[in-house]
């Protein structure tokens, strides 16, 4: 008989975990959920609100594995993580394997090392219910939601979307930033920078950059002020000198974890996730799953040594971290190192990048903070009348007196372009009453900004700040408002703008033009056209499931239950009876247009009306009604343009499709639009048009070309026929070469790639009924 039955939920974890235990100990894997609610039903009572779990088919194997053990073991021990999530697998585990949940072992950790885990082993708990409900809450209130505002979209906008009950919120927040951005109107201002020059007793001149406190509003203004420099006089008002403390940032949450990989390193929020569930199941680093910054004594004490040693005491100071956030609960410790004196580690580049970025924080916010000398000098504009001028010019420069914490680690914020260090300026010694001599003076046009749009990075920031969802849940939200196509991850091209430049040099002022170019984004969240209507069509009939502060409250309410503190069923109760009869009002309620249709004016040609709106495929223009005798003409719209921004004129270019250019070996060669984007068909056969090119402006030769250039790349993928049987054919792809048999791919071995194009017929027919035997 084994003696004990140890099970995680993650292979990785496991494998991690059987190094640290004996002999005695068995460690088996549940690989996540053994049970979950049905895939294709609701499976809800919706009278009790009670779940209905069933057991995957592809985990039923498993599960009888795990029976097998969990009778043959004398203790069973339930190590699954020690958030709600791994508590409930805790419990699915007792029901399924029928263990008394009141008896069997539950041991948690928040790190996968030796101590940790024969700590773990020596107090263990059993299973705390309230956590399991506050789980199931989630679940089920996320079902209830998805369920049933899915088939109300599928009938009010469009077939196969889906709502959800934190995601629609996420796309909420990504399309008010939108319209926000379209509203803003940019103002022009001038700004005002000029060169000073110290002249030192040994009438050696220094540099010294100033800007002007002051922002004009006009051109003309700016013009002026230049003007009146011609003949001023400068000179030292102030200097003021202020010692400045900087400290560094608390550990990582998983929060700022997200944050600072994608600022610091350009990761995804999804892919710092799993480089860091990587990280903890090898037993690199603590849970990853966390909105507390408490760091333990252990590590505290690891980092006083290991800063001490690497950078001296005086680099040292402990600090201990509170977590302020409300309903913190989903670990007991940031995320940091398991060992602090191990600066690197064993992996992949970027599991190795994303611990390092780990380690540096950790160690950071248990060092000395930065000392900085800051220096503000103020100039005088004293005029050739005598006057002094109500503007001044302001000089900043700063110096680290002692670098600190800095020595190891800087945090971002979103508007850094690199995560540079710091930058100092040095400022030769003034006195106030110093002359100064001018040098170069520029006046230069800029624009207010608008605001930005968010990043992934930048929307955890902001759903974590309005509370709506949990450490858990950040990285799952912004993929499936991607994957659903609500929300897309787009660079944007630009606009190029000129702006004017008045430089005063001497006494002459230069003018001049330059060009820039605005509004270029890359890796931003952009709403798409669905996700705008959806987005319009849910705020208008299901307002309190959109609200944020609604969101929040049943974040707050799930903590409540955790704690035990409220019945999780009638949590539920309490949300689905105003819940359904708003589903059934909309769901039965009669409209005259379709979600998001919009009447763009009359189609001259026809005198019929034109509209914009949400076809089968995506947003498509259509002229006419279902009612006209004639049936309607639709085109689908282009990715670069926008439902709501799209003119009548715009509509009806699109109108201009297909067009015929001419005849190319005897055969028309037309340019058409579909579901894909522009396209060149001739002969039977498609070529993607490139985004470069215009479909209504394009010219036969341009065509021509990009028909012969696809012959030449599908006649480099076609490496050999066979007269044995026409259906057979090597063919090179992606990843190397392959065969192709009856309408079939096959793999070919890689010992085969080098020779491929000169396999006989009988060698490629027996992969081939090898594979099929197999």
């Amino acid at each position: 008989m084994q003696e004990n039955l140890v099970i995680v939920e993650s292979p990785a974890k496991a494998k991690t975990i059987e190094k640290f235990l004996g002999k005695d100990y068995k460690v088996m894997s549940s690989y996540g959920h053994i049970r979950d609610l049905k895939k294709k039903e609701i499976s809800i009572d919706l009278k009790t609100l009670e779940p209905d779990y069933e057991i995957p088919d592809e985990k039923k194997k498993l599960v009888s594995e795990l029976r097998s053990s969990a009778k043959k073991a004398s203790k069973v021990w339930l190590a699954s993580d020690e958030d709600r999530e791994g508590e409930a697998i805790s419990w699915h585990l007792c029901e399924v394997l029928g263990l008394d949940e009141k008896n069997t072992n539950r041991i948690v950790f928040h790190e996968i090392t030796k101590p940790a885990i024969l700590d773990a082993i020596q107090h263990p708990r059993f299973l705390n219910m309230n956590l399991v409900n506050a789980q199931q809450a989630r679940r089920v209130l996320d079902r209830i939601v998805g369920f049933k505002l899915s088939p109300v979209l599928w009938r009010k906008v469009k077939p196969a979307l889906s709502a959800g009950r934190v995601q629609s919120v996420a796309v909420r927040l990504i399309v008010e930033r939108e319209r926000e951005i379209q509203a803003f109107k940019s103002e022009p201002y001038y700004r005002v920078n000029a060169i000073f020059f110290a002249i030192g007793p040994d009438g050696k001149k220094t540099e010294v950059k100033a800007e002007l406190d002051t922002r004009f509003k006009t051109h003309d203004e700016a013009l002026a002020f230049l003007n009146n420099c011609k003949d001023a006089a400068f000179s030292v008002s102030d200097v003021t000198k202020k010692p400045l403390r900087r400290t560094p940032a608390p550990p990582f949450t998983t929060s700022t974890l997200q944050q600072e990989a994608a600022r610091k390193l350009g990761f995804t929020v999804s892919q710092t996730m799993m480089l860091a569930q990587h990280l903890y199941e090898n037993g690199k680093i603590t849970y990853m799953r966390t909105d507390s910054v408490n760091l333990s004594s252990l590590c505290i004490n690891a980092c006083k040594e290991e800063i001490e040693a690497t950078w001296g005491e005086k680099y040292h100071k402990t600090r201990q971290y509170h977590t302020h956030s409300k309903g913190a609960q989903e670990a007991h410790e940031a995320i940091r190192p398991t060992y602090m004196n191990a600066k690197t580690v064993e992996g992949t580049a970027q599991e190795r990048r994303l611990y390092e970025l780990i380690w540096k924080r950790t160690a950071a916010c248990q060092m000395e903070d930065a000392q900085i000398e800051k220096t503000t000098v103020g100039i005088t504009i004293r005029h050739a009348d005598g006057t002094v001028a109500h503007e001044k010019f302001t000089v900043n420069g700063e110096v680290v007196t002692f670098d600190g914490f800095l020595k190891v680690y800087r945090e971002s914020s979103d508007d850094d372009e690199n995560s540079g260090e710091m930058t100092t300026n040095q400022l030769p010694p003034m006195a106030e009453g110093d002359t100064l001599q001018r040098g170069e003076m520029v006046s230069t046009e800029r624009f207010s900004q608008g605001p930005q749009r968010y990043t992934e990075a930048s929307l955890v920031h902001k759903m974590e700040e309005l509370g709506i969802g949990r450490p858990s849940t950040y990285a799952p939200t912004i993929s499936t408002i991607q994957q659903r196509g609500y929300v897309q991850k787009g660079d944007r091209k630009g606009d190029e703008r000129t702006f004017a430049i008045d430089t005063l040099k001497g006494n002459t002022i230069t003018a001049t033009e330059k060009a820039e170019t605005v509004g270029s984004e890359k890796g931003k969240l952009l709403p798409t056209d669905i996700g705008l209507v959806v987005n319009d069509f849910l705020l208008e009939h299901f307002p309190n499931v959109l609200d944020y502060n609604f969101t929040a409250k049943v974040e707050q309410e799930f903590d409540t239950i955790a704690e035990g503190k409220e019945q999780w069923t009638d949590m539920l109760q309490d949300f689905y009876k105003d819940f359904e009869p708003q589903v059934d009002k909309t769901m039965n309620s009669r409209q005259e247009h379709k979600a998001g249709e919009r009447e763009l004016g009359t189609d001259p040609k026809s005198g019929k009306p034109v509209f914009v709106k949400i076809g089968r495929f995506g947003p498509v223009i259509q002229i006419g009604t279902a009612e006209d005798k004639e049936k309607p003409r639709f085109a689908q719209l282009p990715k670069d343009k926008s439902m709501e921004a799209i003119t009548l004129d715009e509509a009806l270019e699109l109108f201009k499709l297909p067009r015929t250019l001419g005849d190319f070996e005897g055969t028309p060669v037309v340019i058409g639009a579909g579901r894909f984007g522009p396209y060149i068909l001739h002969n039977k056969k498609y070529v993607s048009l490139p985004s470069t090119e215009d479909p209504l402006s394009i010219k036969l030769s341009t065509a021509v070309a990009l028909i012969e250039r696809r012959r030449i790349e599908d006649s480099m993928r076609h490496l050999k026929k066979f007269e044995e049987d026409p259906q057979l054919e090597v063919m090179k792809g992606k990843y190397g070469p392959y065969l192709v048999y009856d309408g079939k791919n096959y793999r070919l071995p890689k010992a085969m790639h080098e020779r491929a194009a000169e396999l006989t017929y009988v060698e490629c027919m027996d992969i081939i009924n090898n594979a099929v035997k197999k």
